[in-house]
């Protein structure tokens, strides 16, 4: 048996599939959120398709989809724009917010290291 012979057969992203739960999330994030575009990720040999919404400020949360194609039925019903991250890559914005966010968590750790 080769090395790769075990995965032989089997689809990438055998992953949790997504679920109603995901869509939920999604359709709750986006709707306490203004400036929501969405950002589809392939498949991979790990995870699932997956959708990523972004926020006018960076802000961002990521679950699975069925499909690419239930991702843009999604995002069509709520009005915002789907665009492949494979093709635009990912918005500064967000890598802004996570910058913002790691400084945010680092001024608090050293707060709570200062106390007595």
């Amino acid at each position: 048996m080769g090395i790769f012979d075990r995965f032989r057969g089997r689809r990438s992203g055998t992953g949790r599939r997504a679920t109603s739960a995901d869509t939920d999330h999604l359709r709750d994030w986006a709707a306490q959120r203004r400036g929501v575009e969405g950002y589809l990720e392939p498949r991979t040999l790990v995870t699932e398709t997956t959708l990523l919404l972004i926020a006018h400020d960076g802000e961002w949360t990521r679950r699975r989809v069925a499909s690419p194609a239930a991702a843009g039925r999604f995002t069509s019903r709520l009005g915002v724009p789907l665009y492949e991250v494979a093709k635009v890559g990912y918005p500064q914005r967000m890598r802004d917010y996570q910058a913002r966010q790691r400084i945010l968590r680092r001024r608090a750790q050293q707060a709570a290291d200062e106390r007595p």
